[in-house]
Parts: structure tokens; sequence; C-alpha cells
């Protein structure tokens, strides 16, 4: 059944999304369940004449077992290999040839697909992501090919990109003994080189399936047409009744400081990490760290950015950021040290101003400019179809019920000064603190052992 009401007539009432006056969001969403377990969530909105159709899978690299990490990536990529109504390269210049766009992304929690078209192609974007999730062309060729491709990204993205091997190190660190997340999604080369297809095949079967994933689309069309499209394309993918469980564990609990050092032959600046275990993700402390974050490092006003970029000059940048995830999420701070100033001056005043907000908090105008941006960065998230087609899809698989979009603005709006503090008190302390250094220089691993 639809969760929106259609007037006499059959089409949908004119959407109006609007804040309400307590924030929140007014957005009319209509939600459908197929026989074979795919979750329809729809978005229609008439100002604009494009349509962006999303499909998540339930399926990231938290659902990787050791020796197999990057799957969820890789096969990403195998997505993109042709199908049996559409041979390999062809999905690309369908959507390019009708005037769209088309992408893929994998992180820990999810995989999805999406294409934004103009609204008249609706049916071309259905038709590509049902024929892929029903009859992909999962050969030898194309699995060689993809393994090179992500092997190449690995390298360049990863492995000599600045900094990045220390962000890794980090992660890896503050998820000790947590194997869904303490391994990257673009996995290691050499899990990738012994990769076999037989894997590949099993990892497609277990966990792309219809009752996996959450088909959105948010746009310009008629939901009652949109359904009509979605049954004849998707009704004759077969479930998979045996999808795996997951079964993370717990987190271990960070009983000491951990740190690691890591020269860095393509740094241009001295930078120093932080990581510090989070909580379970949507639960009331996520909402308050993710606005400690904002207060740190959000702008050129903000509190960390203010003291140790413009007016003391001993950071090139600053960056903080709660990493809200399904699971237990963390917090992460970053520093790029400037001029001839030094790690230890940078972290003499960062402990200082870390002691005053776990002590004082944030102001009552810091506050006020908090909320102003969680409300103009939801009103931005939700400007594009694309957007929020990613947001409903994610919302369902994630959190059960893409409706709880409406009450998000609600839930940041509610936090208060005393909230921010207490959890920057609770959280970001010495004993649960992880941090890494980078080091300009020749190519070689310097290890610490211990946190300062």
């Amino acid at each position: 059944m639809f969760a929106t009401a259609f007037s006499a007539k059959g089409r949908a009432a004119e959407p109006k999304p609007r804040a309400l006056a307590s924030g929140g969001l007014n957005l009319p969403i209509t939600k459908a369940t197929l026989a074979n377990g795919l979750r329809v969530v729809m978005y229609s909105d008439h100002t604009s004449p494009t349509v962006a159709v999303t499909i998540v899978y339930d399926v990231g690299s938290r659902n990787e077992e050791r020796g197999r990490s990057g799957f969820a990536h890789l096969f990403e990529h195998m997505m993109f290999q042709g199908s049996q109504e559409v041979p390999r390269g062809e999905h690309f210049k369908l959507v390019s040839g009708h005037g769209g766009t088309l992408n893929g992304t994998t992180n820990v929690d999810r995989t999805n697909y999406f294409e934004v078209l103009p609204s008249s192609e609706l049916a071309l974007g259905l038709f590509l992501e049902a024929d892929r999730l029903k009859t992909l062309d999962i050969s030898q060729s194309n699995f060689e090919n993809q393994r090179a491709v992500v092997k190449e990204e690995y390298r360049m993205r990863y492995e000599n990109a600045a900094y990045m091997p220390a962000r890794i190190r980090l992660e890896e660190l503050v998820y000790e003994g947590y194997w869904p997340y303490a391994h990257p999604t673009i996995g290691t080369l050499a899990d990738l080189d012994a990769a076999q297809l037989s894997w590949v095949k099993s990892f497609h079967t277990a966990y792309y399936a219809p009752n996996n994933a959450v088909l959105s689309i948010a746009g310009d069309f008629e939901p009652t047409e949109a359904m009509a499209l979605v049954h004849k394309y998707f009704d004759d993918a077969k479930a998979n009744p045996a999808v795996p469980k997951y079964n993370p564990g717990d987190r271990p609990v960070q009983a000491a400081p951990r740190g690691d050092s890591l020269i860095d032959v393509h740094a241009k600046y001295p930078a120093v990490m932080y990581g510090w275990p989070g909580p379970m993700g949507r639960t009331p402390d996520t909402y308050a760290l993710n606005l400690a974050a904002m207060l740190m490092t959000d702008g050129e006003s903000s509190r960390l950015y203010r003291k140790l970029v413009r007016d003391r000059a001993v950071a090139a940048s600053v960056d903080a950021s709660f990493n809200d995830y399904r699971g237990p999420g963390w917090f992460s701070l970053e520093v790029k040290v400037a001029g001839d100033s030094s790690i230890e001056k940078v972290e003499a005043l960062l402990k200082q101003e870390l002691a005053s907000l776990a002590k004082i908090g944030p102001t009552s105008a810091e506050m006020t400019k908090l909320k102003n941006r969680i409300r103009a960065a939801f009103i931005l998230g939700f400007q594009s179809n694309l957007g929020k087609a990613l947001n409903l899809g994610q919302y369902e698989l994630y959190w059960g019920d893409a409706n709880l979009l409406n009450r998000e603005v609600e839930r940041y709006l509610a936090v208060s000064a005393d909230d921010i503090r207490r959890v920057i008190a609770s959280y970001l302390v010495a004993q649960k603190q992880t941090r890494v250094e980078d080091i300009p220089g020749s190519d070689m691993h310097v290890s610490t052992g211990g946190a300062r």
C-alpha cells in the first residue's frame, strides 16, 4: 500500500515540501514492497523535469570476510560490466545518450547505484537497474579487468595520496579488534590479488537480491505510473531467502591510548590525527557529536579554525567530523601543521581548547550558528532529485523507514549546549584516544606504539 493519499482522479497530490514550525521537514513519501521483498520509496515533485533512480543494497565492507576485503567495492565496479540485455559499456552510453548521468558508491554500510535522467526516461533507469540485478555478466574477463582497475585506484587514491595511509591507519587503530569497521572499504592489494571468480559469483548470489535492497525514485513522475514500471521490471527478480545475517559482535572497550607514526613521501605539511570511539548510529549522542565537530571546524569562525589557523597561524588546516555509521561510529580530528610551527605547539593549543569546551561548552551565539547551518544543510541536501533519492533509500535501508527524515532536523535542533559539552567531556578522553602522526619525508614507516 502507498503511504500517501491520492486524489479521486488517482493522481498524487502535488507535494509541497516545507519546514514545519518545529524545524522538521514535511516530505510526502510513498512506499511499497514487492512480493519478492524489494522495498520501494518514492517522492514525487514536479518542479524539475528530471527523475533520479537509486538502488541501495544492504552490503558494504562491514559484511566482508577476513581475507576477502574490498569485495563490496570490487562488485560496485562489476555492476557496470554488462548484463543480459545491456552489453558491456552500453549502460553508460544509454544513460548519457538520453541526457542523464550515473554512478555508484560503496561505503562500510551499503552499496548504491543511481541514474539521473529526464523525467520521460524513468523507464530506462528502472530497466537498467533491474537487468543488472537479475542477469549480471560475471565473466572471468570482466572480473580480471575490474580487479586491475580497482588495484590502480588503490595505488592512486590511497597508496600514493598524501595523508591517506595515515587516515587508514587511524581508523584501523580506532576499531582495533572489531573487523567490520577496522579494514578500509577499498580492501588490500593482497586480498584483491588472491580473489577468485567463484568468490565474486558467491558474493553476488548472497547479497544482490531484491529482498536485500531498497529502490528509491525522486523527481517528476506519477507514483501510479512509476509503480507499474517497477512491477514490470522487478517483479521477476528472485528473492534470496538465505541472505547472510550480519553478526558483528561487540566492539572491544578501549582501555588505553593507542598510536602510530608514518613517514609520508607525498605530504607537504606534518599532520597529527586523532580518533575516539563513539556511539551507535542514530542514538542521541550522535547528534550532539555531529554538532561538536561543526562547532570545532565548520567555517572560518569555528573554534579550532579561528584559534589554530587564523589567530595563531600554527595550522594550515583543521578538520573534525563524527563518522556516523549504522554501527558504532567514531570522532576524528586532523590538523596539518603550518610554517615554522610544530606538532607540539598545535597539540598544546588543542588540549587547551578541548578542555575549555568540555568544561564550558559552546556559547549561545555558537549554538544559533550551528542550528542555522543544520537547517541550511538539510535544505541543500533536498534541492536535487538525486539528493532526495539517496537520502530516502539510505534511511529506509539503515533505519527501516524513510519517513524518519521528516524528524531528523528536529533531533539536531533539540541538542543543547550542555549536550555538546557533555559528549566532548565523555567521549574525547585521553584513555580512549588514538593518535597517528604523519611526517613528510622518505618512504618508510615508524611506529611510536602509543599516544601522547
